[in-house]
């Protein structure tokens, strides 16, 4: 029997703000355990949540830049359940009317590697809500068989965005994945630090036959906090999920675990539907009234965004679709180019900024803000190049002390000395001694040995140290040879 799965996301996005959702304790990464909180976020008796302003504006741009409509009017809920890392024994969310809803996705899959490349396709994907809600804290698991809690990461603000089971394949939710990551690095209203948690994922997943119109029971992957990594696991629970059902067993409706060291995904508990966390209304809180005023304004602020600027790469610069989508990948990679781009050829700057540039940022940990070479730098190595100035080959040592030091090119170039000689006076005596010198490379050129032009421009590069410009050498030596001959 043939089976297609049937895929779901609730991606939780911790949002960019300097204080908590509802306090004003730090977000701040890696402080002391325990150290950033207080009695709002710890649930002590008479502490009042007070909504945080940014959280709101952050939430409301993540769902304008994913399509999806703005409820004017949403409430907080109280999700009720039970762990030693929620202090105040539930989570304020939001359930009967989230902040925002129905929203769209349409994202470029790559194509099937077995098909050509005009095989890539489009696909629409669902939204089906994004809410506001407050994160918990995080157990740490020792191997002695103890737990210890850190409460610093309850009441940090994320945002829940919830898709339809639109996926079919663990490669989709890899692309919309990545899609979702890139959109919301290009707001600047989240990190996307899976390592640190600030972007986690759960797939729910279930397999039907072929054709069929009815979903089957569905399984729940928790906290996959890498795209490779919910790629293997839905791979994994799809696959497994055949075997029991093709073995005549039945899918137990529950939550699993992804376990890396064995590869597989493991049971964890039943699965619980929304009655079982019991969801009250959040007293403390007032509904949450968006004016449209402040909506018109948060529109307004919203940037031009990947795919939009990615044709627009491709339509101004002249790039081709694979490089502009290589150049888009941060708002501040399309940010550096496009300054570079405004003084010097632009496709020539993209390919240094693909390949050396990134090779040595990606070597040194770095991303393009803390790049030592400054956009107009390597316009002007661009244009050294072009004009003649310095060769291809010096400019990859050029590049290299530039990285190193900052220095701009033109600087390292007058005073290392490596000005291309692109004078026909002052080659034209090389030339000259160069074939006076090798009388029996001239005849076998003669003689139709012409692949020696490669000798002769190797012994003329020799006598200028590697400062010549090769394409006049190559120019001089042929006119030469050619009288002799």
């Amino acid at each position: 029997m043939e089976f297609e799965p049937v895929i779901g996301l609730e991606v939780h996005a911790q949002l960019l703000t300097q204080s908590k959702i509802f306090c004003s304790c730090s977000t701040r990464f890696g402080a002391p355990p325990n150290s950033n909180t207080c009695p709002v976020c710890l649930g002590l008796p008479g502490a009042l949540p007070v909504l945080n302003r940014q959280a709101v504006a952050m939430a409301v741009r993540s769902g304008l830049a994913l399509g999806c409509r703005i409820n004017r009017k949403s409430l907080f809920a109280r999700k009720n359940y039970f762990y030693p890392d929620l202090p105040k024994g539930y989570q304020i969310s939001q359930y009967d009317l989230p902040l925002a809803a129905e929203g769209i996705a349409t994202i470029s899959l790559p194509a099937d590697p077995s098909e050509p490349p005009s095989a890539a396709e489009s696909k629409r994907f669902r939204i089906n809500r994004i809410h506001l809600e407050d994160d918990a804290g995080k157990s740490i698991h020792d191997q002695g068989g103890t737990t210890q809690v850190n409460l610093n990461r309850t009441g940090t603000p994320l945002i829940e965005i919830v898709t339809e089971a639109d996926f079919r394949s663990s490669g989709e939710a890899y692309e919309f994945l990545s899609f979702l990551r890139q959109v919301l690095l290009y707001l600047e209203v989240c990190d996307g630090n899976m390592e640190e948690g600030s972007l986690r994922c759960d797939a729910n997943v279930s397999i039907r036959p072929v054709g069929a119109e009815a979903f089957g029971t569905k399984t729940e992957i928790k906290n996959l906090n890498s795209f490779r990594f919910v790629r293997r696991a839905l791979d994994y629970e799809i696959e497994r999920q055949k075997a029991v059902l093709l073995e005549g067993g039945r899918i137990i409706q529950e939550t699993r675990l992804w376990n890396e060291q064995t590869q597989s995904t493991e049971a964890m508990r039943s699965k619980e539907e929304a009655h079982d966390y019991r969801y009250f209304p959040e007293p403390d809180l007032l509904p949450l009234v968006i004016s449209q005023e402040w909506l018109d304004e948060l529109q307004e602020s919203i940037p031009e965004l990947p795919d939009a600027r990615k044709t627009r790469l491709e339509a101004d610069y002249g790039l081709d679709e694979s490089l502009a989508g290589l150049l888009t990948q941060t708002r501040e990679f399309a940010d550096y180019f496009e300054t570079a781009a405004r003084k010097a050829p632009p496709v020539k700057v993209a390919n240094w900024m693909i390949g050396d540039l990134t090779r040595e940022l990606k070597r040194d940990g770095r991303e393009i803000a803390d790049c030592p070479i400054a956009p107009h730098h390597l316009a002007e190595l661009v244009e050294l190049i072009d004009t003649g100035a310095i060769s291809g080959k010096t400019a990859k040592d050029v590049f290299s002390r530039m990285y190193q030091s900052g220095e701009a090119p033109a600087r390292i170039v007058e005073r290392e000395g490596l000005r291309q000689i692109s004078s026909e006076g002052e080659l034209d005596s090389v030339v000259d001694r160069v074939l006076d010198a090798n009388p029996d490379k001239v005849e076998q050129y003669r003689g139709g040995k012409e692949g020696l032009i490669g000798f002769f421009v190797g012994q003329v590069m020799r006598e200028t140290g590697g400062q010549a410009n090769p394409k006049l050498v190559n120019e001089l030596l042929r006119g030469k040879l050619k009288a002799k001959s």
